[in-house]
């Protein structure tokens, strides 16, 4: 019976622990799952930049290209390291003054430019095509297989490689003929608006990446303290709610088991405890005695005083047999003015003792009335003690019996069991 509330007791926490667990895990997947999301979009912000400087940089070519076709190329002087175009037909003309100047035609000027960016800036591009007339104009894999797919509609492409061993992002998208072109590439049949090739684009990754897992690691590290931050709140929280419910647990149990009036123990805790002291007195063979109390008079003093009074006689009564018994005894009220006292290991001659101690103290100490009218309250006490073979309720029907006879004798007196 005494294992109920403790079982039950340990079920709230279990319940309770479980229920937190999963509070914190669900948070901790929520936070996860929201820093990983800004993850995932500060990634594609950025390669989506890395996508858009691609994008501008070939727009930026393509310009410079058209108006280098659109003057039908540029003449620069021929000097030292400076070569004629081999793919040209005629590409050198003599000035008056007998200098030479070399053609400079838009895909040779795009190879020039591209080799300047790449010594100095770490970025590249590569004219090429499917049909090159330059052999340096061949694509590489990745390039045929974006040329490839702009045969198929695709509008551009991008990609990651290692170049160098260092990490690159490429870009690349179709050149398209214009009439401006035409006086260099008519010969392989290409009308406006055919596809004749494309330009990659290649710029490093290395700060790209470092940016990458830099902003990782911060966001790893926000995650982690926002982490810590809501268990340690939700921590709190269930702390002060666990208090609050064992609080309240507490009181709960205190008005299931105490009399409200008096606080003694109820009747409901009166016959559990009897039953578990009848129990150990079956294994042990201890004596077991029990003492029952009824105040004398008690309706005459309510309808005199009134009940609010007749309540404090009661109170006072029952903390002056809580102060009677030892501290394993229980004391309990049995119902309206009726008391009775539960004493394990306590023989007769004891416990009919105890009992007298109790009747002079109430005798001595409860009164009722103005101090020029007092009025005395006396109790009447039978006393039993458990004989071999007997049962619990047996016992308690000695007791009453005893406690009718101390009344019918003139009440304020101890009466033992009858024999």
């Amino acid at each position: 019976m005494t294992a109920k509330p403790t079982k039950l007791a340990s079920a709230e926490s279990q319940s309770l622990r479980l229920f937190i667990i999963s509070i914190t895990l669900v948070a901790t997947i929520c936070i996860i799952s929201g820093f990983l999301g800004i993850s995932f979009y500060s990634r594609g912000l950025i390669r989506e930049e890395m996508l858009n400087s691609g994008r501008r940089n070939f727009t930026n070519i393509v310009l410079m290209r058209r108006w280098n076709a659109n003057h039908g190329g540029v003449y620069v002087l021929k000097g030292p390291g400076v070569e004629s175009n081999p793919y040209l037909e005629n590409p050198d003309i003599t000035a008056i003054d007998g200098k030479v100047y070399t053609m400079k035609n838009p895909a040779l000027m795009t190879r020039e430019i591209s080799e300047l960016f790449e010594k100095g800036q770490g970025f590249f591009f590569h004219i090429t095509s499917l049909k090159p007339l330059n052999p340096n104009n061949q694509p590489d894999e990745k390039e045929r297989d974006a040329l490839l797919s702009f045969e198929k509609g695709a509008a551009e492409a991008n990609w990651e490689e290692a170049i160098g061993g260092s990490p690159h992002y490429r870009y690349m998208a179709p050149l398209k003929v214009e009439e401006s072109c035409l006086s260099c590439h008519v010969k392989q049949g290409y009308r406006v608006g055919d596809i004749r090739g494309g330009i990659s684009i290649s710029f490093q990754m290395g700060e790209v990446q470092e940016m990458l897992h830099r902003n990782t690691m911060i966001i790893m590290g926000l995650a982690t303290l926002t982490i810590v931050l809501v268990i340690g709140f939700i921590g709190f929280f269930f702390r002060g709610l666990v208090r609050k419910l064992e609080d309240a647990r507490a009181a709960i149990n205190q008005m299931a088991s105490r009399d409200q009036l008096t606080d003694l123990a109820n009747r409901h805790v009166l016959f559990q405890r009897l039953h578990e002291e009848y129990a150990r007195h079956k294994r042990n063979n201890q004596p077991l005695s029990v003492v029952m109390i009824d105040v004398d008079h008690f309706k005459s003093v309510n309808d005199t005083y009134g009940h609010a009074t007749g309540d404090v006689v009661l109170r006072e009564i029952a903390r002056v047999i809580e102060e009677g018994v030892r501290k394993y005894d229980l004391a309990a009220r049995f119902g309206g003015e009726e008391f009775l006292v539960l004493m394990p290991n306590s023989d007769l001659v004891t416990t009919q003792h105890t009992a007298e101690r109790i009747r002079k103290n109430i005798e001595d100490r409860v009164r009722v009335g103005s101090l020029e009218d007092q009025r005395i309250v006396t109790v009447s006490l039978g006393v039993a003690c458990l004989r071999p073979g007997e049962d619990a309720e047996t016992l308690l029907h000695r007791v009453d019996a005893a406690l009718y006879r101390a009344k019918k004798d003139g009440r304020n007196r101890v009466v033992v069991e009858v024999p």
